[in-house]
């Protein structure tokens, strides 16, 4: 009994099997139309991440200027 690693059990590229479609192309079939999708969806995924990771940066920029506006205005008021 041969025993397969878990990348080997998750492996689409039937090297091993020489499985083909009936279209005569090598593929999986449905699972590649599945790849396709999910690789959609990480790309949409990936702007999304992206984005709100800019918003967050420029509302941590603006949240720090706002406090030290603040700061200043209550240290040079102090000094007055």
């Amino acid at each position: 009994m041969e025993k397969n690693s878990w990348a080997d059990q998750w492996d689409n590229s039937n090297q091993a099997s020489g499985k083909t479609t009936d279209d005569g192309k090598s593929g999986a079939g449905a699972s590649g139309k599945y790849k396709e999708k999910v690789e959609a969806g990480l790309g949409k995924t990936k702007a999304v991440a992206s984005s709100g990771l800019k918003k967050v940066k420029i509302g941590t920029s603006l949240g720090l200027n706002w406090v030290k506006d603040k700061y200043n205005k209550t240290t040079t008021t102090k000094k007055n």
